[in-house]
């Protein structure tokens, strides 16, 4: 289901994967995070992107989001650190 879901239709994949990223945010699951952020990474998602998706999801979430948020970021900050290499 979740292949089917994430693929191109009227939103493209990037944009389900920063939904899934806002929704799994506000519903504080750290694992699904990891994997929203890891799959929009690979799709190309920028920097400023990804800090949008934080501000709604904090936005929406509430400040129970902020330490969620924190981890997201160091998770985030990996990924582009390890493309650097």
């Amino acid at each position: 289901m979740d292949n089917q879901t994430c693929i191109d239709g009227a939103l493209d994949a990037k944009t389900k994967e920063l939904l899934g990223l806002v929704a799994s945010m506000v519903l504080r699951c750290d694992d699904c995070i990891k994997y929203h952020i890891g799959t929009a990474h690979e799709l190309g998602t920028t920097e400023e992107e990804i800090f949008e998706v934080f501000s709604i999801a904090n936005l929406v979430g509430g400040s129970i989001c902020i330490p969620h948020t924190r981890r997201a970021v160091e998770y985030w900050d990996a990924l582009e650190a390890e493309q650097g290499a």
